[in-house]
């Protein structure tokens, strides 16, 4: 079992930078997969991001390719989303999630285990 734990949220204006933590217990972090989705009020969730196990490998969606940056410190048992040049449909419940795996997934139903999410605002 992991539980994950984001921070890292708040209100920045448009064009402004957030970066999100998201800590998992346990001792075996580096054998996940971790990526980020997020939530905006009335749609569903969808990927933002994800990164091999070893960090060597990395996705994102073409939403945020080139504004965000997903690294991982598997020493601290921590996924961070660096996220940069915020605009206002970047708002949303952003989800860190967890799978023990060797790849890289992209679909929610691939991710066993889910943080309770952390607000991100962006405004105008």
């Amino acid at each position: 079992q992991v539980q994950l734990v984001e921070s890292g949220g708040g209100l920045v204006q448009s064009g402004g930078s957030l970066r999100l933590s998201c800590v998992a217990s346990g001792r075996t972090f580096s054998s996940y997969t971790m990526g980020w989705f997020r939530q905006a009020p009335g749609q569903e969730r969808k990927f933002v991001a994800a990164i091999r196990r070893d960090g060597a490998i990395t996705y994102y969606s073409d939403s945020v390719k080139g504004r965000f940056t997903i690294s991982r410190d598997n020493a601290k048992n921590t996924v961070y989303l660096q996220m940069n040049s915020l605009n206002p449909e970047d708002t949303a419940v952003y989800y860190c999630a967890a799978k023990q795996a060797a790849g890289v997934m992209t679909q929610t139903q691939s991710y066993d285990y889910w943080g309770q999410g952390t607000q991100v605002t962006v405004s105008s």
